[in-house]
This record gives structure tokens, C-alpha cells and sequence, in this order.
């Protein structure tokens, strides 16, 4: 298995993210490991929801507006940790066994890994399904939060 963490010195190549068997079923892998994410991050919700309810009655209601900001309080940390952290992927790239690369061959920190998140939520709420549809036309099927940060998703296991 050929590892490509990050290398720490200059010989690292680019080209090496140029490897067709790299991308083959990304873009399916991608989806699950959406789904899974997404699930996590509800599922995470649930306990944040309480702390709310409580500081709510602690603060005479004042508190129950943090619901209207919970899903970004949750999810930031949540994909700045994961896909920012030693992996370079969230738990749901994890089982579809994906990660998150960069093409100048650094890691991905987690101010990179929050922007990924940000700029695809983001995108998504204004150009749908233009977003998606940039990984039929692109050879490394990134999309468009990848094309603009100079990342790429890749098969973990090849």
C-alpha cells in the first residue's frame, strides 16, 4: 500500500495524486461517508440540544436562541477535529475508506478542514446542484469546495 501522508520534504510529487486508480468510486464514497457524517453529527446534536434546553432555563429563555446556531456549533468542530486531525478524514470517510489530501503536498490543518465544510454548505444553499455536478467534469472528480481550496478526496486503500 502506497502511503501518501504528507511529506515533509522536498521531494515530494505531485503527480503522485495524478494515479486514475486513486479516484475510482470517490465520488459513490463521498456520498456514504456524507450520510454517515451527517447522521454523527445529529446524533452529536442530541446532548448539545440538552446543554441548550438547561442553559434556556438558567438564563429565563435568553439561552434557547443558541438552537437556532446548534448545527454549525456541532458540525465545525466536528469536521475540524476529524478531517483536520491525523486521519485527514471524518469517521464517515473512515469507513468508506477515503481521505482528504492536498495537492501542494501539505497536511490538511483543521482551518482548511472547516472551510472545506463551510464553503460545501455554502454552496450548496445557493448553487445545488452545480455543486455536485463539478465532479463529472473534473479528472480527480473533485468538487467545487475542493477546486478552491487545492484539495482533493482519494481512496485510502490503493
Amino acid at each position: 500500500m502506497t502511503d501518501f501522508t504528507a511529506p515533509r520534504t522536498r521531494e515530494y510529487d505531485p503527480r503522485s495524486l495524478d494515479q486514475p486508480r486513486l479516484y475510482s468510486g470517490v465520488r459513490t464514497r463521498r456520498m456514504v461517508s456524507f450520510l454517515i457524517d451527517y447522521t454523527i453529527v445529529l446524533l452529536l446534536m442530541i446532548p448539545a440540544a440538552i446543554v441548550v434546553f438547561f442553559l434556556g432555563i438558567l438564563s429565563f429563555g435568553l439561552g434557547w436562541s443558541l438552537y437556532a446556531i446548534l448545527f454549525p456549533v456541532v458540525a465545525i468542530p466536528y469536521v475540524g477535529f476529524t478531517m483536520g486531525g491525523s486521519h485527514q478524514a471524518t469517521p464517515g470517510m473512515r469507513f468508506a475508506n477515503v481521505r482528504v489530501a492536498r495537492l501542494d503536498g501539505e497536511r490538511v490543518d483543521p482551518a482548511i478542514a472547516v472551510l472545506h465544510g463551510v464553503i460545501f454548505w455554502a454552496a450548496n444553499a445557493v448553487l445545488t446542484p452545480f455543486v455536485l455536478l463539478v465532479a463529472l467534469f473534473t479528472p480527480r472528480k473533485q468538487l467545487l469546495q475542493d477546486l478552491l481550496l487545492g484539495t482533493v478526496v482519494v481512496r485510502n486503500d490503493r
